[in-house]
Protein backbone atom coordinates (compact mmCIF):
# COMPACT_ATOMS: atom_id res chain seq x y z
CA UNK A 1 0.00 0.00 0.00
CA UNK A 2 1.45 3.39 -1.00
CA UNK A 3 1.70 6.22 1.51
CA UNK A 4 -0.65 8.38 -0.57
CA UNK A 5 -3.46 5.81 -0.39
CA UNK A 6 -3.69 6.24 3.39
CA UNK A 7 -6.13 8.54 5.16
CA UNK A 8 -4.73 11.16 7.55
CA UNK A 9 -5.63 9.10 10.64
CA UNK A 10 -4.21 5.89 9.12
CA UNK A 11 -0.95 7.69 8.30
CA UNK A 12 -0.77 9.17 11.80
CA UNK A 13 -1.11 5.65 13.25
CA UNK A 14 1.64 4.24 11.00
CA UNK A 15 3.95 7.14 11.96
CA UNK A 16 3.26 6.43 15.63
CA UNK A 17 4.02 2.73 15.08
CA UNK A 18 7.26 3.71 13.27
CA UNK A 19 6.21 1.99 10.03
CA UNK A 20 6.53 5.31 8.16
CA UNK A 21 8.69 8.32 9.10
CA UNK A 22 7.37 11.88 9.03
CA UNK A 23 9.98 12.74 6.42
CA UNK A 24 8.79 9.92 4.14
CA UNK A 25 5.21 11.19 4.40
CA UNK A 26 6.23 14.78 3.64
CA UNK A 27 8.42 13.72 0.71
CA UNK A 28 5.57 11.64 -0.74
CA UNK A 29 3.27 14.69 -0.65
CA UNK A 30 5.93 16.99 -2.12
CA UNK A 31 6.64 14.49 -4.89
CA UNK A 32 2.92 14.36 -5.75
CA UNK A 33 2.80 18.17 -5.82
CA UNK A 34 5.78 18.16 -8.16
CA UNK A 35 4.06 15.66 -10.48
CA UNK A 36 0.59 17.18 -10.64
CA UNK A 37 0.47 20.79 -9.54
CA UNK A 38 1.68 22.32 -12.79
CA UNK A 39 -1.52 20.88 -14.32
CA UNK A 40 -3.92 21.33 -11.37
CA UNK A 41 -2.55 24.47 -9.65
CA UNK A 42 -3.86 23.59 -6.18
CA UNK A 43 -1.17 25.63 -4.41
CA UNK A 44 -0.24 29.31 -4.43
CA UNK A 45 2.76 28.79 -2.11
CA UNK A 46 4.74 25.73 -1.02
CA UNK A 47 7.78 25.68 1.26
CA UNK A 48 9.73 22.45 0.78
CA UNK A 49 12.65 23.46 3.01
CA UNK A 50 10.47 24.49 5.94
CA UNK A 51 8.24 21.40 5.60
CA UNK A 52 11.25 19.06 5.75
CA UNK A 53 12.67 20.98 8.74
CA UNK A 54 9.29 20.65 10.48
CA UNK A 55 9.30 16.93 9.69
CA UNK A 56 12.63 16.39 11.48
CA UNK A 57 11.54 18.42 14.52
CA UNK A 58 8.16 16.68 14.78
CA UNK A 59 9.72 13.22 14.35
CA UNK A 60 11.95 13.88 17.38
CA UNK A 61 8.95 14.91 19.49
CA UNK A 62 6.99 11.83 18.41
CA UNK A 63 9.97 9.59 19.26
CA UNK A 64 10.27 11.28 22.67
CA UNK A 65 6.58 10.69 23.33
CA UNK A 66 5.64 14.37 23.65
CA UNK A 67 3.42 14.27 20.53
CA UNK A 68 0.80 11.53 20.72
CA UNK A 69 -2.19 12.94 18.80
CA UNK A 70 -3.75 11.14 15.81
CA UNK A 71 -2.47 13.75 13.33
CA UNK A 72 1.13 14.09 14.57
CA UNK A 73 3.49 14.15 11.58
CA UNK A 74 0.71 14.19 8.96
CA UNK A 75 1.27 16.71 6.09
CA UNK A 76 -1.50 19.29 5.64
CA UNK A 77 -2.33 22.30 3.46
CA UNK A 78 -3.99 25.60 4.36
CA UNK A 79 -6.33 27.80 2.39
CA UNK A 80 -4.50 31.01 1.52
CA UNK A 81 -6.69 33.22 3.73
CA UNK A 82 -5.31 31.71 6.95
CA UNK A 83 -2.45 33.79 8.33
CA UNK A 84 0.84 31.97 8.86
CA UNK A 85 3.80 33.68 10.48
CA UNK A 86 6.67 33.98 8.01
CA UNK A 87 4.76 32.45 5.07
CA UNK A 88 3.15 34.43 2.24
CA UNK A 89 -0.62 34.78 2.72
CA UNK A 90 -2.28 36.36 -0.33
CA UNK A 91 -6.03 35.52 -0.30
CA UNK A 92 -5.23 34.82 -3.99
CA UNK A 93 -5.31 38.59 -4.58
CA UNK A 94 -2.76 40.99 -6.06
CA UNK A 95 -3.49 43.42 -3.24
CA UNK A 96 -1.88 40.97 -0.76
CA UNK A 97 0.72 39.63 -3.18
CA UNK A 98 3.59 40.61 -0.86
CA UNK A 99 1.91 40.08 2.53
CA UNK A 100 3.81 37.93 5.06
CA UNK A 101 1.94 37.88 8.40
CA UNK A 102 3.69 38.33 11.73
CA UNK A 103 1.33 35.90 13.48
CA UNK A 104 -0.42 32.58 12.89
CA UNK A 105 -4.17 31.87 12.86
CA UNK A 106 -5.39 30.14 16.03
CA UNK A 107 -6.79 27.14 14.11
CA UNK A 108 -3.39 26.63 12.47
CA UNK A 109 -1.62 26.98 15.84
CA UNK A 110 -3.88 24.25 17.21
CA UNK A 111 -2.78 21.99 14.33
CA UNK A 112 0.89 22.83 14.87
CA UNK A 113 0.61 22.09 18.61
CA UNK A 114 -0.52 18.58 17.64
CA UNK A 115 2.39 18.09 15.23
CA UNK A 116 0.96 18.94 11.81
CA UNK A 117 3.43 19.59 8.99
CA UNK A 118 2.30 22.54 6.85
CA UNK A 119 3.16 22.00 3.17
CA UNK A 120 1.87 25.34 1.86
CA UNK A 121 -1.10 27.55 1.01
CA UNK A 122 -3.82 26.52 -1.41
CA UNK A 123 -5.38 28.51 -4.22
CA UNK A 124 -8.84 30.03 -3.73
CA UNK A 125 -11.29 32.48 -5.23
CA UNK A 126 -9.97 35.96 -4.53
CA UNK A 127 -10.90 36.88 -0.93
CA UNK A 128 -13.16 33.77 -0.97
CA UNK A 129 -15.54 35.51 -3.40
CA UNK A 130 -16.58 32.92 -5.94
CA UNK A 131 -17.73 29.33 -6.34
CA UNK A 132 -15.20 28.00 -8.86
CA UNK A 133 -11.62 29.03 -7.87
CA UNK A 134 -11.46 30.94 -11.15
CA UNK A 135 -11.35 34.45 -9.64
CA UNK A 136 -7.87 33.88 -8.16
CA UNK A 137 -5.28 36.44 -9.26
CA UNK A 138 -2.77 33.59 -9.62
CA UNK A 139 -4.60 31.40 -12.11
CA UNK A 140 -7.37 28.83 -12.01
CA UNK A 141 -7.38 25.49 -10.19
CA UNK A 142 -8.57 22.44 -12.16
CA UNK A 143 -10.66 19.55 -10.93
CA UNK A 144 -8.57 16.34 -10.55
CA UNK A 145 -11.54 14.26 -11.76
CA UNK A 146 -11.67 16.14 -15.06
CA UNK A 147 -9.31 19.02 -15.75
CA UNK A 148 -11.80 20.71 -18.08
CA UNK A 149 -14.03 21.31 -15.05
CA UNK A 150 -13.81 23.59 -12.00
CA UNK A 151 -13.04 22.19 -8.53
CA UNK A 152 -15.66 24.46 -6.95
CA UNK A 153 -14.90 27.27 -4.57
CA UNK A 154 -13.86 29.20 -2.80
CA UNK A 155 -11.81 26.45 -1.08
CA UNK A 156 -11.19 24.76 -4.45
CA UNK A 157 -7.43 24.53 -4.00
CA UNK A 158 -7.78 22.74 -0.64
CA UNK A 159 -10.35 20.25 -1.94
CA UNK A 160 -8.51 19.56 -5.21
CA UNK A 161 -5.23 19.05 -3.29
CA UNK A 162 -6.86 16.42 -1.03
CA UNK A 163 -8.52 14.67 -4.00
CA UNK A 164 -5.22 14.60 -5.92
CA UNK A 165 -3.17 13.29 -2.98
CA UNK A 166 -1.13 16.51 -2.79
CA UNK A 167 -1.80 16.59 0.97
CA UNK A 168 -3.53 14.29 3.44
CA UNK A 169 -5.97 16.93 4.61
CA UNK A 170 -6.51 20.66 4.36
CA UNK A 171 -8.25 23.54 6.07
CA UNK A 172 -10.76 25.68 4.22
CA UNK A 173 -13.19 28.43 5.15
CA UNK A 174 -16.94 28.40 4.53
CA UNK A 175 -18.89 31.66 4.16
CA UNK A 176 -21.73 30.39 1.96
CA UNK A 177 -20.72 26.81 1.14
CA UNK A 178 -17.03 27.27 0.35
CA UNK A 179 -15.97 24.01 2.05
CA UNK A 180 -19.01 21.86 1.24
CA UNK A 181 -19.48 22.74 -2.44
CA UNK A 182 -15.86 22.11 -3.60
CA UNK A 183 -15.78 18.97 -1.43
CA UNK A 184 -18.82 17.77 -3.37
CA UNK A 185 -17.26 18.67 -6.75
CA UNK A 186 -13.93 16.99 -5.88
CA UNK A 187 -15.32 13.83 -4.25
CA UNK A 188 -13.92 14.48 -0.76
CA UNK A 189 -15.46 15.10 2.67
CA UNK A 190 -15.73 18.55 4.27
CA UNK A 191 -17.33 19.98 7.42
CA UNK A 192 -18.51 23.52 8.11
CA UNK A 193 -18.82 23.60 11.94
CA UNK A 194 -21.32 25.60 14.01
CA UNK A 195 -20.43 29.31 13.90
CA UNK A 196 -18.03 30.09 16.75
CA UNK A 197 -16.70 26.53 17.19
CA UNK A 198 -13.36 27.25 15.48
CA UNK A 199 -11.60 30.53 16.20
CA UNK A 200 -11.60 33.04 13.33
CA UNK A 201 -8.51 34.77 14.74
CA UNK A 202 -6.06 34.96 11.83
CA UNK A 203 -8.67 34.20 9.16
CA UNK A 204 -8.71 37.14 6.73
CA UNK A 205 -12.36 38.16 6.89
CA UNK A 206 -14.86 38.17 4.05
CA UNK A 207 -18.24 38.11 5.85
CA UNK A 208 -17.51 38.14 9.58
CA UNK A 209 -20.95 36.91 10.70
CA UNK A 210 -20.82 34.00 8.23
CA UNK A 211 -17.16 32.85 7.95
CA UNK A 212 -16.14 29.60 9.64
CA UNK A 213 -12.98 27.49 9.30
CA UNK A 214 -13.36 23.73 8.78
CA UNK A 215 -11.56 20.58 7.62
CA UNK A 216 -11.40 18.86 4.22
CA UNK A 217 -10.21 15.24 4.05
CA UNK A 218 -10.76 11.86 2.43
CA UNK A 219 -13.26 10.52 4.92
CA UNK A 220 -15.49 11.29 7.90
CA UNK A 221 -13.06 9.89 10.51
CA UNK A 222 -10.33 12.25 9.29
CA UNK A 223 -12.67 15.26 9.37
CA UNK A 224 -13.82 14.41 12.92
CA UNK A 225 -10.21 14.11 14.13
CA UNK A 226 -9.17 17.38 12.45
CA UNK A 227 -12.19 19.26 13.80
CA UNK A 228 -11.41 17.94 17.26
CA UNK A 229 -7.89 19.38 16.88
CA UNK A 230 -8.75 22.85 15.52
CA UNK A 231 -11.88 23.59 17.58
CA UNK A 232 -11.29 25.60 20.75
CA UNK A 233 -12.47 28.61 22.70
CA UNK A 234 -10.34 31.65 21.91
CA UNK A 235 -10.65 34.93 23.82
CA UNK A 236 -8.95 36.69 20.87
CA UNK A 237 -12.12 36.03 18.82
CA UNK A 238 -15.21 37.77 20.23
CA UNK A 239 -17.49 35.31 18.41
CA UNK A 240 -15.73 32.20 19.78
CA UNK A 241 -17.94 29.86 21.82
CA UNK A 242 -16.90 27.80 24.85
CA UNK A 243 -18.35 24.35 24.19
CA UNK A 244 -18.91 21.62 26.76
CA UNK A 245 -17.34 18.93 24.58
CA UNK A 246 -15.01 18.80 21.59
CA UNK A 247 -14.96 15.00 21.41
CA UNK A 248 -16.16 14.75 17.79
CA UNK A 249 -14.48 11.38 17.16
CA UNK A 250 -16.85 9.81 19.72
CA UNK A 251 -19.57 10.12 17.06
CA UNK A 252 -17.81 7.69 14.68
CA UNK A 253 -20.43 5.00 15.24
CA UNK A 254 -22.07 2.92 12.51
CA UNK A 255 -25.57 3.29 13.91
CA UNK A 256 -28.44 5.55 12.84
CA UNK A 257 -31.31 3.53 14.37
CA UNK A 258 -34.07 5.83 15.56
CA UNK A 259 -32.58 8.93 13.92
CA UNK A 260 -35.15 11.22 12.31
CA UNK A 261 -34.02 12.76 9.01
CA UNK A 262 -35.93 15.39 7.06
CA UNK A 263 -35.53 16.16 3.34
CA UNK A 264 -36.82 19.62 2.34
CA UNK A 265 -39.11 19.37 -0.70
CA UNK A 266 -37.83 22.84 -1.63
CA UNK A 267 -34.37 21.23 -2.22
CA UNK A 268 -35.71 18.69 -4.74
CA UNK A 269 -37.51 21.02 -7.15
CA UNK A 270 -36.65 23.03 -10.24
CA UNK A 271 -32.98 23.44 -11.15
CA UNK A 272 -31.75 20.23 -9.52
CA UNK A 273 -30.08 17.88 -12.01
CA UNK A 274 -31.90 14.50 -12.15
CA UNK A 275 -28.65 12.56 -11.59
CA UNK A 276 -27.83 14.60 -8.48
CA UNK A 277 -31.38 14.15 -7.17
CA UNK A 278 -31.36 10.38 -7.66
CA UNK A 279 -27.92 10.00 -5.99
CA UNK A 280 -29.07 12.00 -2.95
CA UNK A 281 -32.33 10.04 -2.65
CA UNK A 282 -30.39 6.76 -2.96
CA UNK A 283 -28.22 7.90 -0.05
CA UNK A 284 -31.34 8.73 1.96
CA UNK A 285 -32.64 5.22 1.21
CA UNK A 286 -29.39 3.71 2.51
CA UNK A 287 -29.78 5.56 5.82
CA UNK A 288 -33.42 4.47 5.98
CA UNK A 289 -32.40 0.84 5.47
CA UNK A 290 -29.92 1.23 8.34
CA UNK A 291 -32.72 2.21 10.73
CA UNK A 292 -33.26 5.96 10.32
CA UNK A 293 -36.71 7.35 9.59
CA UNK A 294 -36.64 9.60 6.52
CA UNK A 295 -39.43 11.90 5.30
CA UNK A 296 -39.91 14.98 3.15
CA UNK A 297 -41.12 18.27 4.63
CA UNK A 298 -41.55 21.93 3.74
CA UNK A 299 -38.65 24.19 4.73
CA UNK A 300 -39.93 27.69 4.05
CA UNK A 301 -38.03 30.78 2.89
CA UNK A 302 -35.46 28.88 0.78
CA UNK A 303 -35.96 31.23 -2.19
CA UNK A 304 -35.08 34.24 0.01
CA UNK A 305 -31.75 32.81 1.19
CA UNK A 306 -29.68 33.88 -1.84
CA UNK A 307 -30.72 37.57 -1.91
CA UNK A 308 -30.40 37.82 1.90
CA UNK A 309 -26.97 36.18 1.84
CA UNK A 310 -25.50 38.31 -0.94
CA UNK A 311 -26.76 41.54 0.65
CA UNK A 312 -25.30 40.65 4.08
CA UNK A 313 -22.05 39.10 2.79
CA UNK A 314 -21.37 41.98 0.38
CA UNK A 315 -22.12 44.58 3.07
CA UNK A 316 -19.65 42.91 5.45
CA UNK A 317 -17.10 42.50 2.65
CA UNK A 318 -17.22 46.20 1.75
CA UNK A 319 -16.49 47.01 5.39
CA UNK A 320 -13.81 44.33 5.92
CA UNK A 321 -11.96 45.04 2.68
CA UNK A 322 -11.70 48.78 3.36
CA UNK A 323 -8.50 47.99 5.33
CA UNK A 324 -6.69 47.06 2.10
CA UNK A 325 -5.75 50.58 1.02
CA UNK A 326 -2.03 50.44 0.20
CA UNK A 327 -0.98 52.30 3.36
CA UNK A 328 0.36 49.81 5.92
CA UNK A 329 0.76 46.54 3.99
CA UNK A 330 -0.03 44.89 0.69
CA UNK A 331 0.03 46.34 -2.80
CA UNK A 332 0.53 50.08 -3.38
CA UNK A 333 0.28 51.62 -6.84
CA UNK A 334 3.57 53.02 -8.16
CA UNK A 335 2.30 56.34 -9.47
CA UNK A 336 -0.25 58.49 -7.70
CA UNK A 337 -1.03 62.11 -6.98
CA UNK A 338 -2.07 62.56 -3.37
CA UNK A 339 -3.66 60.27 -0.78
CA UNK A 340 -7.06 59.89 -2.48
CA UNK A 341 -5.38 58.97 -5.77
CA UNK A 342 -3.24 56.35 -3.96
CA UNK A 343 -6.30 54.72 -2.38
CA UNK A 344 -8.22 54.71 -5.63
CA UNK A 345 -5.43 53.40 -7.85
CA UNK A 346 -4.12 50.83 -5.34
CA UNK A 347 -7.58 49.33 -4.88
CA UNK A 348 -8.47 49.54 -8.60
CA UNK A 349 -5.27 47.74 -9.58
CA UNK A 350 -5.14 45.36 -6.58
CA UNK A 351 -8.67 43.92 -6.55
CA UNK A 352 -10.15 41.68 -9.25
CA UNK A 353 -13.56 42.18 -10.91
CA UNK A 354 -15.59 39.83 -8.65
CA UNK A 355 -14.24 41.48 -5.49
CA UNK A 356 -14.97 44.94 -6.90
CA UNK A 357 -18.50 43.82 -7.80
CA UNK A 358 -19.20 42.72 -4.23
CA UNK A 359 -17.59 45.78 -2.63
CA UNK A 360 -19.76 48.01 -4.82
CA UNK A 361 -22.90 46.02 -4.01
CA UNK A 362 -22.06 46.11 -0.30
CA UNK A 363 -21.37 49.83 -0.29
CA UNK A 364 -24.67 50.40 -2.12
CA UNK A 365 -26.84 48.43 0.34
CA UNK A 366 -25.19 50.19 3.30
CA UNK A 367 -25.58 53.67 1.81
CA UNK A 368 -27.99 56.28 3.09
CA UNK A 369 -31.48 55.69 1.73
CA UNK A 370 -30.88 52.00 0.93
CA UNK A 371 -29.76 50.68 4.33
CA UNK A 372 -33.34 50.10 5.55
CA UNK A 373 -34.64 48.87 2.21
CA UNK A 374 -31.94 46.23 1.68
CA UNK A 375 -29.56 45.58 4.57
CA UNK A 376 -32.03 45.65 7.48
CA UNK A 377 -34.55 43.65 5.43
CA UNK A 378 -31.84 41.04 4.75
CA UNK A 379 -31.07 40.80 8.47
CA UNK A 380 -34.76 40.26 9.24
CA UNK A 381 -34.90 37.55 6.56
CA UNK A 382 -31.83 35.91 8.11
CA UNK A 383 -33.66 35.74 11.45
CA UNK A 384 -36.72 34.18 9.79
CA UNK A 385 -34.54 31.55 8.07
CA UNK A 386 -33.03 30.65 11.46
CA UNK A 387 -36.56 30.31 12.88
CA UNK A 388 -37.53 27.97 10.01
CA UNK A 389 -34.55 25.73 10.82
CA UNK A 390 -35.33 25.86 14.56
CA UNK A 391 -38.84 24.64 13.79
CA UNK A 392 -37.50 21.82 11.58
CA UNK A 393 -35.05 20.66 14.27
CA UNK A 394 -37.86 20.33 16.79
CA UNK A 395 -38.94 17.35 14.69
CA UNK A 396 -35.76 16.12 12.95
CA UNK A 397 -32.27 15.19 14.16
CA UNK A 398 -30.80 16.35 10.88
CA UNK A 399 -31.67 17.58 7.41
CA UNK A 400 -30.49 15.82 4.27
CA UNK A 401 -30.20 17.22 0.77
CA UNK A 402 -27.89 17.97 -2.16
CA UNK A 403 -24.83 20.19 -1.80
CA UNK A 404 -25.22 21.82 -5.22
CA UNK A 405 -27.85 21.61 -7.97
CA UNK A 406 -25.29 20.27 -10.48
CA UNK A 407 -21.93 18.52 -10.58
CA UNK A 408 -18.82 20.60 -11.37
CA UNK A 409 -19.43 22.91 -14.35
CA UNK A 410 -16.86 23.37 -17.11
CA UNK A 411 -14.20 26.03 -16.73
CA UNK A 412 -15.43 29.45 -17.86
CA UNK A 413 -19.14 28.63 -17.76
CA UNK A 414 -19.87 30.24 -14.37
CA UNK A 415 -17.85 33.42 -14.93
CA UNK A 416 -19.87 34.16 -18.06
CA UNK A 417 -22.98 34.45 -15.89
CA UNK A 418 -22.21 35.57 -12.29
CA UNK A 419 -25.90 35.36 -11.35
CA UNK A 420 -25.96 31.68 -12.32
CA UNK A 421 -22.88 31.16 -10.14
CA UNK A 422 -24.65 32.84 -7.20
CA UNK A 423 -27.75 30.65 -7.70
CA UNK A 424 -25.55 27.55 -7.46
CA UNK A 425 -25.20 28.27 -3.72
CA UNK A 426 -28.91 27.75 -3.02
CA UNK A 427 -28.52 24.64 -0.83
CA UNK A 428 -25.50 25.80 1.20
CA UNK A 429 -25.94 29.45 2.15
CA UNK A 430 -28.89 29.00 4.53
CA UNK A 431 -26.58 26.98 6.79
CA UNK A 432 -24.24 29.98 7.14
CA UNK A 433 -27.09 32.44 7.63
CA UNK A 434 -28.38 30.30 10.51
CA UNK A 435 -24.89 29.50 11.91
CA UNK A 436 -25.52 25.74 11.63
CA UNK A 437 -23.08 22.86 11.05
CA UNK A 438 -23.14 21.24 7.61
CA UNK A 439 -21.19 18.46 5.94
CA UNK A 440 -20.58 17.18 2.43
CA UNK A 441 -19.98 13.45 1.90
CA UNK A 442 -19.42 11.77 -1.51
CA UNK A 443 -22.48 9.76 -2.59
CA UNK A 444 -21.72 8.77 -6.19
CA UNK A 445 -20.82 10.08 -9.63
CA UNK A 446 -22.83 11.28 -12.61
CA UNK A 447 -22.76 9.93 -16.19
CA UNK A 448 -19.73 12.19 -16.93
CA UNK A 449 -17.81 10.60 -14.07
CA UNK A 450 -17.98 13.71 -11.87
CA UNK A 451 -18.55 13.35 -8.10
CA UNK A 452 -21.86 14.11 -6.38
CA UNK A 453 -22.01 15.21 -2.73
CA UNK A 454 -24.62 14.53 -0.07
CA UNK A 455 -25.23 17.38 2.40
CA UNK A 456 -26.12 16.70 6.03
CA UNK A 457 -27.22 19.67 8.16
CA UNK A 458 -27.53 19.65 11.95
CA UNK A 459 -28.84 22.01 14.60
CA UNK A 460 -26.36 24.33 16.34
CA UNK A 461 -23.65 22.39 18.21
CA UNK A 462 -24.97 19.05 16.88
CA UNK A 463 -21.93 18.12 14.77
CA UNK A 464 -21.91 14.69 16.38
CA UNK A 465 -25.27 13.82 14.79
CA UNK A 466 -24.14 14.69 11.27
CA UNK A 467 -20.79 12.94 11.80
CA UNK A 468 -22.61 9.82 13.02
CA UNK A 469 -24.99 9.75 10.04
CA UNK A 470 -22.19 10.52 7.57
CA UNK A 471 -19.98 7.80 9.05
CA UNK A 472 -22.81 5.24 8.91
CA UNK A 473 -23.48 6.10 5.26
CA UNK A 474 -19.76 6.00 4.41
CA UNK A 475 -19.49 2.42 5.70
CA UNK A 476 -21.71 1.31 2.80
CA UNK A 477 -19.37 2.49 0.06
CA UNK A 478 -15.63 2.60 -0.71
CA UNK A 479 -13.65 5.77 -1.32
CA UNK A 480 -13.45 6.63 -5.01
CA UNK A 481 -10.34 8.33 -6.36
CA UNK A 482 -9.95 10.33 -9.57
CA UNK A 483 -7.87 8.84 -12.38
CA UNK A 484 -4.71 10.90 -11.88
CA UNK A 485 -2.81 9.23 -14.75
CA UNK A 486 -4.52 11.58 -17.19
CA UNK A 487 -3.47 14.59 -15.08
CA UNK A 488 0.15 13.38 -14.92
CA UNK A 489 0.25 13.08 -18.70
CA UNK A 490 -0.83 16.70 -18.96
CA UNK A 491 -4.00 15.64 -20.79
CA UNK A 492 -7.23 17.53 -20.51
CA UNK A 493 -9.33 14.76 -18.98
Amino acid sequence: MSILSLTAVQLGQKIKEKEISVREAVEASLEQIGKLDSALHCYVTTDRKKALEQAEHIQKRIDEGTLTGPLAGVPAALKDNLCTEGMLTTCSSNILGNFVPTYTAEAVRNLERQGAVILGKTNMDEFAMGSTTETSAYGITRNPWNTDHVPGGSSGGSCAAVAAGECFYALGSDTGGSIRQPSSFCGVTGIKPTYGTVSRYGLIAYGSSLDQIGPVARDVADCAAILETIASYDKKDSTSVQRESYDFTAALVDDVKGMKIGIPRDYLGEGLEPEVKSAVLRAAKVLEEKGASVEEFELSLVEYAIPAYYVIASAEASSNLSRFDGVKYGYRTKEYDGLHSMYKKSRSEGFGPEVKRRIMLGSFVLSSGYYDAYYLKALRTKALIKQAFDKAFQKYDLILGPVAPTTAPKLGESLEDPLKMYLGDIYTISVNLAGLPGMSVPCGTDSKGLPIGLQLIGDCFQEKKIIRAAYAFEQTRSYEEPNLERVKGGEKA
